[in-house]
């Protein structure tokens, strides 16, 4: 199976621009009985079963290392694990707070081999740009990144082996099979307006402190932040309808702006060490491919960087003006009396979108994943 160019996650329930589709399954009232007040509880402790399920779905695959995709859809389980955990920490039991520390060392191994996969397939997709006589000058570096690969994956499946990722997964198993959640707690319709609210402004306030000379790290923080207002938003989307999806399709293509970004910096840095080593090994045609395909994903990046101030622009302006007032009501549905939503008029938009337009050319050091 061909594995998306982009390690931006296609999670939604419509095809990204790599053409991947996953479903993913929002939480309804109607999965729950009782008096018909879901609680926020309630909501995190279904999707948590919901992604403990798909793990165990995808865990073989990455496992085998037949199909790319599989490795790609585990780091996306992983990761809305640990989103899930961030959102509903003030609700959740704290044997589910302290798995949230592995959570992260399992993602960190799952980036590792997932990244090869991307530079792999990006290495694969450039070739084909390539006349015939030029394409065996990219095998010395195919052969040393199939090599990197190998011993990713063979990590990742100590990992996966270790002793705290087995205690990971049966803490959050045995938390699910327990929890009883048949009503109480924190309405969600009170809650989930509170913690999407509290995202946007933290993606808000991090696109704001962009500058022309901002470091990769500063755009990763945007994505990052963009995932985690997007996480919510689905968490919430059956009660928060249309306006949900309208914000969800402009979050998901600033998303995978920001991912193509992101994948081509990292495939620089990558080239960069490489050719830096005096020990790789690699004969001269190869080096200079190598010095093409840096710029192949220089170029990249600043295309991409172009489109992000018009992405920037959708996902604030009116598409988060119609969920906000939605928000809104919804808080004022369990606002205790004299309580309305004048608390929701601090969202007052802020442009943070001139730096956006410019072009940079960002200083390869790594980034955390």
């Amino acid at each position: 199976m061909k594995i998306p160019a982009s390690a931006s996650e296609a999670e939604s329930g419509v095809a990204d621009a790599s053409g991947t589709t996953v479903a993913v399954a929002v939480v309804s009232p109607a999965e729950f009985g009782g008096d018909g007040v879901v609680s926020a509880l309630e909501v995190a402790m279904a999707e948590l079963r919901r992604l403990l399920a798909m793990w165990r779905t995808h865990e073989p695959g990455a496992r085998r290392g037949e199909d790319p995709e599989e490795l790609h859809q585990l780091r996306v389980t992983a990761r809305r694990i640990d989103a899930t955990l961030a959102l509903f920490k003030r609700h959740l039991p704290p044997s589910l707070l302290r798995a949230r520390r592995t959570t992260k060392a399992v993602l960190r191994g799952l980036g590792a081999a997932r990244d090869l996969d991307v530079q792999l397939s990006e290495l694969a997709r450039y070739c084909t740009t390539l006349p015939e006589e030029e394409r065996a000058a990219a095998e010395p570096l195919r052969a040393r990144l199939e090599s990197d690969r190998g011993r990713a994956r063979a990590r990742l499946v100590r990992a996966l082996d270790s002793e705290p990722t087995r205690r990971w997964l049966e803490t959050l198993t045995m938390a699910c099979a327990a929890s009883n959640v048949s009503g109480g707690g924190e309405p969600a319709t009170r809650v989930m307006p509170q913690r999407v609210r509290r995202r946007f402004r933290k993606l808000r306030k991090s696109v704001g402190k962009l500058r022309a000379k901002s470091p990769m790290e500063a755009y990763h923080r945007v994505r990052r932040r963009a995932k985690q207002l997007r996480y919510a938003t689905e968490c919430g989307a059956a009660m928060f309808g249309k306006p949900a999806e309208e914000l969800l399709k402009a979050l998901r293509r600033l998303q995978d702006r920001l991912g193509a970004k992101q994948d081509a910096y990292m495939a620089q840095h990558r080239l960069a060490l490489l050719a830096a080593d005096p020990g790789n090994g690699l004969p001269p045609e190869t080096l200079f491919l190598m010095g093409r395909l840096a710029e192949h994903h220089a170029s990249r990046t600043a295309e991409v960087h172009r489109t992000l101030a018009r992405s920037w622009r959708k996902v604030r302006g009116k598409r988060w003006r119609a969920l906000r007032a939605r928000l809104a009501e919804l808080a004022d549905s369990t606002a205790p009396a004299g309580v309305g939503s004048h608390e929701f008029v601090d969202d007052a938009q802020t442009p943070a979108t001139g730096v956006l337009a410019e072009t940079i050319a960002p200083e390869l050091r790594p980034i955390k994943h």
